[in-house]
């Protein structure tokens, strides 16, 4: 009975007490981000080349670890295939975009949405 009378209890106090704090720190960290003010940097040829430089040999040894995994039966040869092509063309992106990360990938689908309830 006692068990039960602090069951209760218990489920009484956590439906009535809110968890969390809300919206009131999203408004607060959407300011944050609205000010924080991202910079557009332009690299020379030269940074360019040292980073294109760095991003082929991280992609050789990825690929170096894929094959060995390919080799010790851990992955598929198709899959190990599949991972490579991803990575590859992951290079590719970096090679359009002048190997400036883009790091704002859903920002406007979720912000947008923090906007609008505003």
């Amino acid at each position: 009975m006692r068990y039960l009378c602090l069951s209760l209890l218990l489920a009484t106090m956590f439906s009535i007490i809110p968890f969390g704090t809300g919206p009131v720190h999203a408004k607060d960290t959407l300011d944050t981000l609205a000010n924080s003010g991202t910079k557009i940097v332009k690299l020379t040829q030269q940074q360019k080349a040292e980073l294109q430089a760095l991003h082929k040999q991280i992609l050789s040894k990825k690929e170096e670890v894929i094959h060995k995994y390919v080799e010790y039966g851990i992955l598929t040869k198709a899959k190990g295939n599949k991972i490579i092509a991803r990575m590859e063309h992951h290079y590719a992106m970096h090679e359009k975009n002048g190997f400036i990360p883009r790091w704002h990938g859903h920002k406007d689908k979720h912000w947008g949405k923090l906007k609008e309830n505003n």
